[in-house]
């Protein structure tokens, strides 16, 4: 067993806070993870307000550190390794077999429970409670984590590791919404709605992807200059009057549009914007819902995608070499904090003042 110091939310309107837990032993399959950083995602608040079953938990999902024990099992890690931590997924379904890991059978059950399913371990608090200590299969805002083979991804240890922990979901899925599910071409167009770690990593990729025509969608105009310098040919504020003749432009119709927001109206106008034969790719997570007319659907297709239809064991290297060409800087979107800071950097995640922390261990 493992004792460690780990941001524990146990009320849904409380603060983070900092306790001793306790890691169960490792099973055959897992791998034990001395983080270097975390990066603070949106998924992470939402057991404040869609998912608060799972709590007192220890949230976080986008670790990367160093591999300090491994499970008897394991045979494609081995401790000193440096890794990036990645969603859970079960590795037996036609899914995982098939290489889509992000359509797992299990998915919801693995990631969204908070703790480990496969074989009931739990993490302990000081008291002598449990605590969810499996959120995405990682629960990597702690000092070390307990993850699947699975979700371990080996990296270069030249790499400045501390903040590759967003690769994991929220670059990845901006980045993968792009390349993995629209496999938008050159000379195509999108729009991207929320200017976000999601919304600019999408933008990033288009420009990688070689779209001619990129618009980028956010309330902040900050964000926006961002999004023109990564890469967005052109910019709407989202306050904007006749917002969808401002995002359509000249055009009579984008190819493809990915919203962040999970807000309905803007889910709507996303349906809107595309031409007829478009692609619409949704990837917030929110409570709203969507209505559409059929009609509103001639020809469009509409999904809701999981971690950019990404497999992590694949494209997670493929963004690393993208940033090493300088094609993909989506170190620009980070904003590094102390672990200890959590609090602050949540708050400045919800103003919009930071894009993405990333919490560093000391």
């Amino acid at each position: 067993m493992t004792t460690t110091t780990a941001a524990v939310l146990r009320e849904p309107d409380g603060p983070f806070l900092l306790e001793a837990v306790t890691l169960p032993d490792l099973g055959p399959r897992d791998v034990l993870v001395r983080l270097v950083g975390v990066g603070f995602c949106h998924t992470d608040v939402t057991p404040r307000d869609l998912a608060a079953y799972v709590l007192p938990a220890i949230l976080g999902h986008e670790g990367s550190g160093i591999v300090t024990q491994v499970g008897a099992g394991v045979d494609s890690v081995r401790v000193g390794d440096s890794v990036v931590l990645s969603f859970a997924s079960c590795g037996r379904c036609a899914h995982c077999l098939g290489g889509q890991p992000a359509y797992c059978d299990e998915f919801m059950a693995l990631n969204l429970a908070g703790r480990d399913l496969q074989d009931g371990t739990e993490v302990i608090d000081s008291a002598g409670e449990p605590v969810g200590g499996r959120w995405f299969g990682q629960s990597s805002f702690a000092q070390y984590a307990i993850a699947k083979e699975r979700s371990v991804v080996v990296v270069d240890p030249k790499l400045p590791l501390e903040l590759m922990g967003p690769l994991g979901c929220g670059i990845m899925t901006g980045a993968g919404a792009v390349l993995n599910e629209m496999k938008l071409a050159p000379g195509q167009s999108v729009v991207v709605f929320g200017a976000g770690a999601v919304g600019l990593s999408a933008v990033m990729a288009a420009k990688l992807a070689g779209a001619t025509d990129i618009v980028a969608v956010d309330l902040h105009q900050s964000r926006l200059d961002l999004a023109v310098e990564l890469g967005a040919t052109r910019t709407v504020l989202a306050s904007a009057r006749n917002l969808d003749d401002k995002v359509r432009g000249d055009s009579d119709g984008l190819d493809f549009a990915l919203d962040t927001t999970a807000r309905e109206s803007i889910m709507s106008l996303a349906i809107d914007v595309v031409r007829t034969g478009g692609k619409i790719v949704l990837v917030g997570a929110g409570s709203d819902s969507v209505t559409v007319f059929p009609t509103q659907l001639v020809g469009k297709h509409l999904t809701y995608v999981f971690e950019g239809s990404s497999d992590p064991q694949v494209f997670i290297p493929t963004l690393i070499e993208h940033w090493r060409d300088g094609r993909f800087p989506f170190d620009r979107l980070v904003t590094t904090y102390p672990f200890e800071d959590i609090n602050t950097a949540e708050a400045d995640s919800r103003s919009g003042q930071a894009i993405k922390p990333v919490l560093l261990f000391r």
